[in-house]
């Protein structure tokens, strides 16, 4: 009768070691996720940050450009705007790139396929190859 009992008892222990190991795998998925939110956050707050000091960085010298300009001839406000434009132009292609480049270093996916999502398992051929592009 005893051995009925320890194969009873061992069959509980299996079935309860079981259930714990599936709780495990369902908190990691859990983890997981909350990380990549998290990281995601961090990324968007930090970016965020950036906007807001550009943009008050362009307010203060748009008010300076205003002070100038009552001074400035209007020949030559019309000959300054086409090459502001270009740089302007330049600058947000290539800070789209970087932004990209950054974002891929940080550990996420920027291809199509598997966008925004962490890069558990190294580089992704996907990704390089867009870069690369």
């Amino acid at each position: 009768m005893e051995k009925n009992n320890l194969f009873k008892r061992m069959d509980q222990l299996e079935t309860h070691v079981g259930g714990l190991h599936s709780e495990l795998g369902e908190m990691k998925l859990l983890i997981k996720a909350l990380l990549e939110e998290n990281k995601r956050l961090s990324i968007e707050n930090q970016q965020l940050r950036d906007l807001f000091k550009r943009e008050s960085l362009l307010a203060v010298e748009e008010a300076s450009v205003e002070e100038t300009e009552a001074h400035e001839a209007p020949q030559q406000k019309a000959a300054d705007m086409p090459a502001a434009a270009e740089e302007l132009l330049g600058t947000a292609v290539g800070e789209g790139h970087d932004n990209l480049a950054r974002l891929y270093h940080e550990g996420f996916h920027i291809c199509n396929v598997y966008y925004g999502h962490l890069r558990t398992e190294g580089d992704c051929l996907f990704c390089l190859s867009f870069l690369n592009k």
